[in-house]
């Protein structure tokens, strides 16, 4: 059973949150849990924290946040889909939600909204787990790869399958076919009168993408004071000499990597995940 909740963000966008898993029980005295936000990728959702949240909850609050444009949550036909609005999108949640300090896990562009929340209130961070994302620019050419990636899916789908298959196997950017990534993809389909739509707008994907990717986030990893483990799949799209690289441009960085994962490192090898980030966590918050 989900708990969900809402959570007023900037400019009063409505974001969706959810707890996969009741925290355990503090008892009379005690410190309750530690609060964990999960923060998704670019086009993910809150749902593919479930089994992430499922396992940490035996040990901490942990609450995942569908992110403006995504999910459950509202999705403004302008926005602003801002570094700045992402990263105050995460500062509510986790002062509304009282998980602070928290720990922030973040995905992708979920884990570049953390460092950078991180950066700006150390107050309310108190450790941070970074998943395949790039400190370095990723430039034009990219955000023209993508805007034709995304020019190219065959919309509507006709049914989940297609769906599954298009994005495990048929998808030309694929160099190495993975059967997670079309469940991942499934999972953020939504059915309507002509068949299988994205729950986003790929418009607004693309305006999301645009506020960070011509730009390097060195600066604001830097400022990270707090124990952070940088969490690279071995096919993913962080390389291991920039994730190396971001280790040592943070203060208390750690490195860790997960054999035979792709971007999706959670969703493709969820045990092997949990095999390095339940120790840091351990590690950094005993007890």
């Amino acid at each position: 059973m989900v708990r969900r909740t809402d959570v007023t963000g900037a400019a009063g966008v409505r974001l969706a949150a959810g707890e996969f898993a009741d925290p355990p029980k503090a008892e009379s005295g005690a410190e309750q849990a530690p609060g964990v936000l999960l923060l998704h990728g670019l086009m993910g959702r809150a749902a593919h924290w479930a089994e992430t949240a499922r396992w940490l909850s035996t040990r901490h609050r942990a609450v995942a946040l569908d992110q403006r444009g995504h999910g459950r949550s509202d999705k403004p036909a302008d926005g602003p889909y801002t570094r700045e609005a992402y990263v105050a999108d995460a500062e509510a949640a986790v002062e509304q939600l009282g998980l602070g300090p928290a720990v922030l896990i973040g995905h992708s562009m979920g884990a570049l909204t953390a460092w950078q929340l991180a950066a700006r209130r150390p107050d309310l961070v108190r450790a941070l787990v970074i998943c395949d994302m790039r400190a370095s620019a990723l430039g034009a050419a990219s955000q023209h790869e993508w805007s034709d990636w995304f020019a190219s899916w065959p919309i509507p789908f006709a049914t989940l399958a297609d769906v599954r298959r298009w994005f495990g196997e048929d998808d030309p950017t694929l160099e190495r076919p993975r059967s997670t990534r079309g469940d991942f993809y499934a999972e953020v389909m939504s059915e309507c009168a002509d068949g299988w739509r994205p729950v986003f707008s790929r418009r607004q994907m693309l305006m999301a993408r645009e506020t960070w990717v011509h730009d390097a986030h060195w600066e604001d990893l830097a400022l990270v004071q707090c124990p952070t483990l940088v969490v690279r799949g071995l096919d993913g799209e962080l390389g291991r000499a920039e994730a190396q690289e971001m280790v040592r441009v943070l203060p208390r960085g750690i490195y860790a990597e997960v054999p035979d994962a792709g971007h999706l490192v959670h969703y493709d090898r969820p045990d092997d995940w949990r095999r390095v980030v339940e120790p840091f966590l351990a590690a950094e918050l005993p007890g």
